[in-house]
């Protein structure tokens, strides 16, 4: 079986699976349960400074949306950071990390844009001997209108300046949680860097609303007839989370700042999606809340088992795939594929069928008795038909071998690469040229 043991900044534990600062980890019951379950470890929910307590609302917290199968694609919530006292929170992160040494414990910490309120709360976090602090600088709402959480995040400068003051006092490792609503997501990691973070995590939540009660005509969750915008999160986010994490790990700038991934990591093939693409650990919240704490069982035997099948360690994952992650200009143009369809495969449903003709290229045949076969003049290997199929491995995309000729276009299939940097059609080229 796989070492899965992980060292991400200095800060060891058993696994590479931390819950996210969310519900999940909002209290002592839940982390000792979580423990338990085999969580390697996790990030408190976001404590603010002392005084009274944030006000959460007191109807529903969460929105979703679901697939066809009402499988939880995302949720939406406008929940705060956490309304429990800031001293309570502290006693049951010492209880816990006394009893769980061998565990992660991180501190997500938000509080005003103010040098003291900051160097005030460092040392109250440090002697509960947690192994680490959590910068919040991405909650999208309630949080952010008080000039704190995504309102930090979207400006570099006050990334830079928070970090910077919280390594002058404090002798723990400092990660900086980014948030995704923003244009360049490299600005303010590149800021955080200079600041001395020790690391970045990513994505926070998406700024979203995901419905609306045709009823109401309110937003949902919907509070006394109103609803506001919140975070997304869970396997809707995904996708914008790996590329954001891959835009920061192949940077020139910020190619060596560690990275925790977070995102909608649901099974162990996320999370392993993560490490390739440069996160040295990941950090889960919805498939939590979802399915329990025990699905983390499942994505330590599925790691696992991954990398003894491809024969690598832990640390040989982490940014195995960055070299292979390009611009789109320096894509090879003179890779050529056609759709191919597996007949004993086919179910005969039809769906490459209407998509190609409805939307694509025209490039499936269905014959009388429903035998669907590609037409190889016209298919540009869009891969449409591919994702539309419910059999998988029914319908594969087939390379060209060099030589051979194009039906669609009538050339031949060029063996050396060539990207549009040097295409005739591209007037850079021809400048460049000159």
């Amino acid at each position: 079986m796989a070492d899965l043991t992980s060292n991400f900044i200095g800060i060891k534990s058993p696994n590479p699976f931390w819950l996210a600062s969310a519900p999940p980890t909002d209290k002592e019951y839940n982390v000792r349960r979580a423990f338990e379950a085999g969580w390697g470890g996790v990030v408190w929910k976001t404590l603010g400074e002392a005084g009274p307590p944030v006000v959460n609302v007191n109807g529903p917290r969460y929105g979703a949306i679901y697939g066809a199968d009402r499988r939880l694609l995302g949720l939406n919530n406008i929940e705060l950071i956490t309304d429990r006292p800031l001293e309570v929170n502290l006693r049951e992160m010492k209880a816990v990390k006394r009893d769980y040494p061998d565990r992660a414990l991180i501190a997500s910490i938000m509080v005003p844009c103010e040098e003291e309120a900051w160097k005030a709360i460092l040392p109250l976090v440090e002697e509960t001997g947690a192994d680490g602090i959590e910068l919040n600088c991405g909650c999208p709402h309630g949080m952010s209108e008080r000039g704190m959480g995504a309102a930090v995040g979207q400006n570099p400068d006050l990334i830079e300046q928070i970090t910077r003051w919280c390594k002058q006092t404090t002798r723990m490792p400092v990660i900086v949680k980014l948030t995704p609503n923003i244009t360049d997501v490299r600005l303010p990691a590149q800021a955080a860097k200079r600041g001395g973070a020790d690391a970045v995590s990513l994505i926070n939540t998406v700024n979203s609303i995901t419905s609306v009660d045709l009823d109401l005509f309110a937003p949902e969750p919907t509070i006394d007839g109103k609803g506001s915008h919140g975070g997304l999160c869970g396997p809707a986010v995904k996708p914008m989370a790996l590329n954001m994490v891959a835009e920061i790990a192949r940077s020139p700038e910020t190619a060596d700042l560690p990275i925790s991934g977070i995102g909608g990591v649901t099974t162990w093939k996320d999370a392993a999606e993560f490490m390739a693409l440069g996160a040295g650990n990941v950090q889960v919240c919805t498939a939590a809340m979802t399915y329990g704490f025990k699905v983390v069982q499942e994505m330590i035997s599925g790691l696992s088992q991954y990398l003894d099948e491809k024969q690598i360690g832990l640390p040989d994952l982490v940014g195995r795939a960055i070299p292979n992650v390009s611009d789109w200009q320096h894509l090879n143009l003179n890779y050529v594929s056609k759709a191919v369809i597996d007949q004993d495969a086919c179910i005969k449903c039809g769906r490459c069928y209407a998509a190609c003709e409805d939307t694509s290229h025209q490039a499936i045949a269905m014959s009388e008795d429903r035998v669907f076969t590609v037409k190889d003049e016209e298919c540009v290997a869009c891969n449409l038909c591919v994702n539309v199929c419910p059999v998988e491995d029914c319908i594969t995309m087939e390379r060209m071998a060099p030589g051979q000729t194009d039906p669609r276009t009538g050339k031949v299939v060029q063996a050396e690469p060539a990207d549009w940097t040097t295409h005739p059609n591209n007037p850079m080229a021809k400048v460049a040229a000159e």
